[in-house]
């Protein structure tokens, strides 16, 4: 601790300190660094009790405060979210007892199994289109590749292995991406903090230096800028087949239950299936806006009755057309299917594949359950119902070859036509629903980790906040599945294209998998390989069969897959330019101290909230603020959205505030950590407010930490902590701490720099009372800035917005300026802007304009 100069403001003393600056007054910033945790009441936890390494690594302080303080649960008081929605962060717990289990177990059916529970619609039809049945062989061979590829993927590969690589709770795709970037710093945006490692969630445990693969894995990746790109466009690639499938799913799966129309219904054609299966898309997606929540009651009974159905009809069946189907069990009969039909049967392994369709959503939509549930459901309902299904049907095809067009609806006996082709409509109906929410979902969390331009996103639920409806991409994909269903006006077409997305998914999880087992759970390395080698070579052959009928349908996901793909890597890579280019040209500390505490303008009564995404260093928009405006306001404060790659921030840990420049600038940041399933819904009144408690109270605790060190170097000269008390409840007048000052530490904040030798020559013996660091009263310095704070409450706060123009240098080279100054742009221009995300009144809004050259 270093004292500068002792100054009088308005009659009051005021002691000024810093750590460790140096004599020229370099320094801009102190180092505190206080998370959300720290809005407790003072009257219940000591000062010393949040004292941390200034590099923002847990110290003493922090091993003191866990052995010695009970901290209370409290709502932060930034957190806008938990004020609006009630248990919005909270997750299922993993330790649930048996029937909770069960029931969870019962809900995974309407949310999580629909795609794959509809499958047996279009299946067969599509697999005999290419293969035609001439002997037993061939549906016994089919009903055997059916019945291994379901137990090998599902089963074995999603059940027992990928569901437990989740990201604390939650799977998909970027889950994957966030858990790796956890673990090895691969995330092309620069502003990766150490203190985000300290959020309870993060779990972060880094590969043991025994482990040499692990570690040499991880330092390569970190690394090789080449590696983080493939990485990245490998995500990006299987986020975009699951858009393509929120697409496809809705098309094939409502045209494949409608169909069952042309054989009961006399002059229902090809026009009729089309338009009506167009008039119950336009339905289906015109309901979206009023969120899941207010239908999913009905979800899980509508597809437990849709299984159920499935297992009967298939026992029926099989017992009552041929019960040596069973002989199909024997995977012999693979084998005898492909000698017999050759290239025929390869190709039509582009329809077997789609009896996985939904595979991939077991492992998407962990997140709203857990993994027992999702493994009870589907060993002990969905494959065995599928089984029989499956099997019923080729029971049937045994006796009535000819039928295998409309495979679904043939076998099922003629009284219960209507009750099932009306079980089938919803359930495919519920299968496009989870599609579709499923695609929203990818969309935010592509959001939250910039890879994304910004929608408006709505919150359908206050209690569920996975529950989202994106109105641009929701009326995208009624367009889009208009113009499939107005297109192909055939399931058998539609299929060619819904396997390449399916298969495009599986591989992108293999991959990310096999990473995450290398990396992470540090698997041996003979079985590390294993996973890729046989579900990667499954997933291959499957692959290569889709693609053969690239020019019979298979285009249009390639399609749909380029075009998202194009969108989300040129939104990332013109975002991370953007951010190099904001942490290049920030304002230097100096050039701060030379403008004064006046900033070489007036300093008028009110609260400017600066909004950037810098998280050190003043953004260089500030000084466009100075220019452009003729005063700027006393207190300013540099508010930083940040996502970080988790799922959730618990609430107590959201928000990191800290001091920038000395304190006669009045000048703060405030960094708001979110999770990648983190609702924002704020409110400005309330922002505003809970704005002002939360740095009321940072100042009480910055006062207090400032007594403390104090204390503690003028009290010791080692760096051992020596805590001498007596018990408060019979000596409560008695009690005293001495904490000596960290020498040897970095204890430098922004542009601010120190060394150990100036901070321990001041150490001289000094005791405070304890009473003096407990009562704000007594620090004059303290009351004047709340005073001061209070002043700029009363006069408002004004929002200070940045609108930033993105150009390539004119030396770049001409592919870059037309992505820079053209795509980027375009999207820049197009996306929901900074102020539609907020509801702020115009009339508090300031906004300047400002070029960013990359």
């Amino acid at each position: 601790m270093k004292v500068d100069r002792i100054e009088e403001s308005s009659g009051s003393v005021r002691l000024l300190a810093r750590k460790g600056s140096n004599s020229s007054g370099g320094s801009s910033e102190s180092s505190r660094w206080v998370d959300g945790s720290e809005v407790v009441d003072w009257d219940e936890v000591p000062p010393w009790s949040r004292l941390h390494d200034s590099d923002g690594r847990e110290g003493y302080g922090t091993t003191i405060r866990r052995r010695l303080v009970k901290k209370p649960k409290r709502v932060d008081s930034f957190d806008v979210e938990a004020m609006e929605i009630g248990g919005a962060h909270g997750h299922h717990t993993k330790d649930m007892t048996l029937w909770p289990t069960l029931l969870l177990a019962f809900k995974t059916l309407g949310v999580v199994y629909g795609d794959m529970g509809t499958s047996p619609l279009y299946v067969f039809s599509d697999v005999f289109s290419k293969v035609p049945i001439e002997s037993d062989v061939d549906v016994l061979g089919a009903l055997s590749l059916v019945m291994y590829t379901i137990a090998l993927v599902p089963l074995a590969k999603y059940v027992f292995i990928v569901l437990k690589a989740n990201d604390n709770g939650e799977g998909g795709t970027f889950a994957l991406y966030s858990l790796i970037c956890r673990y090895a710093n691969v995330n092309m945006l620069p502003n990766r903090q150490q203190a985000d490692e300290h959020i309870s969630s993060f779990k972060l445990k880094l590969p043991t230096p025994e482990l040499e693969r692990a570690l040499k894995i991880k330092e390569t990746l970190e690394r090789r800028a080449t590696l983080k790109n493939i990485l990245l466009v490998l995500v990006l690639l299987g986020t975009s087949m699951i858009i393509g499938d929120g697409i496809l799913t809705p098309a094939i799966s409502v045209m494949s239950a409608i169909s069952g129309l042309q054989g009961q219904v006399k002059g229902f054609g090809t026009g009729a299936l089309v338009g009506v299966s167009i008039a119950v898309l336009v339905a289906l997606f015109s309901i979206q806006q009023f969120g899941t929540s207010k239908v999913g009651f009905m979800f899980a009974p509508v597809l437990a009755l849709w299984f159920f159905s499935l297992g009967s009809i298939g026992l029926y069946n099989i017992f009552n057309y041929d019960v040596t189907v069973l002989r199909a069990i024997n995977p012999a009969y693979v084998y005898y299917f492909f000698n017999k039909n050759g290239k025929a049967a390869w190709s039509a392994l582009g329809g077997c594949v789609l009896c996985i369709t939904g595979a991939e959503a077991m492992f998407a939509d962990l997140g709203h359950f857990s993994v027992p549930a999702i493994q009870i459901a589907f060993t002990s309902v969905v494959f065995p119902c599928l089984l029989l299904a499956y099997m019923g049907q080729a029971a049937y095809l045994m006796k009535n070859p000819h039928s295998y067009s409309r495979i679904f609806y043939d076998s099922v006996p003629e009284s219960l036509f209507w009750p099932v082709f009306v079980v089938a409509t919803l359930a495919a109906m519920i299968a496009s629903q989870a599609m579709i929410s499923a695609t929203f979902s990818c969309v935010k969390q592509s959001m939250a980790l910039g890879c994304f331009p910004r929608l408006k996103i709505i919150h359908t639920s206050r209690k569920f906040m996975g529950q989202i409806y994106i109105p641009v991409m929701n009326w995208f994909l009624m367009i889009m599945c208009i113009i499939v269903v107005s297109i192909f006006q055939s399931t058998t077409d539609i299929a060619n294209a819904y396997g390449i997305a399916e298969v495009g998914v599986m591989m992108v999880s293999t991959a990310l998998v096999t990473l995450v087992m290398l990396l992470i759970w540090q698997t041996n390395l003979f079985l590390a390989l294993c996973f890729p080698l046989l579900f990667g070579s499954v997933e291959l052959i499957y692959m290569s069969a889709v693609l053969s009928k690239l020019f019979e349908g298979g285009w249009l996901p390639l399609a749909f897959a380029t075009f998202f793909l194009s969108v989300m890597y040129t939104w990332n890579y013109g975002s991370v330019l953007k951010y190099r280019s904001e942490v290049r040209e920030k304002v230097s500390s100096d050039l701060m101290l030379d403008l004064g505490s006046n900033l070489g303008t007036l300093r008028v009564p009110g609260i400017g909230l600066l909004y950037n995404e810098l998280v050190q260093g003043i953004p260089s928009i500030f000084l466009q603020f100075l220019l452009s405006l003729p005063a700027i306001h006393s207190t300013i404060v540099f508010v930083c959205i940040k996502y970080v790659p988790i799922p959730v921030v618990p609430q107590e840990e959201r928000f990191l505030f800290r001091r920038v420049c000395p304190k006669d600038y009045h000048m703060f940041r405030c960094v708001a950590r979110y999770g990648y399933k983190d609702v924002r819904k704020e409110d400005h009144h309330a922002f505003e407010q809970l704005l002002i408690e939360s740095l009321e109270k940072f100042l009480r605790r910055e006062a207090q930490e400032a007594a403390l060190e104090l204390e503690g170097a003028l009290t010791e000269e080692t760096d051992n902590v020596s805590v001498k008390s007596m018990d408060t409840e019979h000596h409560p007048d008695t009690e005293e701490l001495r904490i000596p000052l960290m020498q040897g530490q970095n204890l430098e904040g922004e542009g601010t720099t120190s060394t150990s030798k100036e901070a321990a020559s001041l150490a001289l013996p000094l005791a405070l009372p304890s009473s003096y660091m407990s009562s704000s009263a007594e620090d004059p310095g303290l009351e004047y800035e709340l005073s001061a704070l209070r002043e700029a409450m009363e006069s408002g706060c004004t929002y200070l917005l940045g609108h930033g123009d993105v150009r390539a240098k004119k030396n770049s080279f001409f592919f870059k300026k037309l992505v820079i100054n053209y795509f980027y742009g375009f999207l820049r221009k197009n996306c929901r802007g900074g102020t539609a995300n907020m509801k702020v009144p115009h009339t508090n809004i300031i906004q300047v304009g400002m070029t960013y050259m990359v």
